[in-house]
């Protein structure tokens, strides 16, 4: 029996802005639970935010998976949709050009996170 976890994507549509879509990675049964395939990969970033982090509308400079070590981050698209990434969750950043997204700290809160870049 497979399973499968969703990751949000924000792209850049036709349009120039950025937008969300989830999508779902498959995972098959495995020794250890489920794993998915292996996804290639080019870096590992590690990073941190400060309490305040505030940045406007910016691309990603790459296309990246973030994942939340701890804290968390608000994420604005160009439709004005805001979605709030918890510790532990992952998301991919493909809005490489056009108008980009909005990253906020959440509640005053430090965050650590793992950027791995994949072109």
């Amino acid at each position: 029996m497979t399973k499968k976890t969703t990751v949000t994507r924000l792209y850049t549509g036709d349009d120039g802005r950025s937008h969300f879509e989830d999508i779902e990675v498959e995972m098959e049964p495995n020794i250890v639970g489920y794993i998915s395939e292996t996804f290639g990969a080019t870096g590992i970033v590690f990073r941190e935010t400060g309490e305040s982090y505030d940045y406007d509308f910016h691309v990603a400079p790459a296309r990246q998976y973030v994942v939340n070590l701890d804290g968390a981050v608000e994420i604005t698209v160009g439709s004005g949709e805001k979605r709030i990434f918890e510790a532990g969750e992952v998301f991919i950043c493909e809005d490489t050009t056009g108008q980009g997204h909005i990253s906020r700290a959440v509640n005053g809160q430090v965050r650590r996170s793992l950027f791995i870049t994949l072109d």
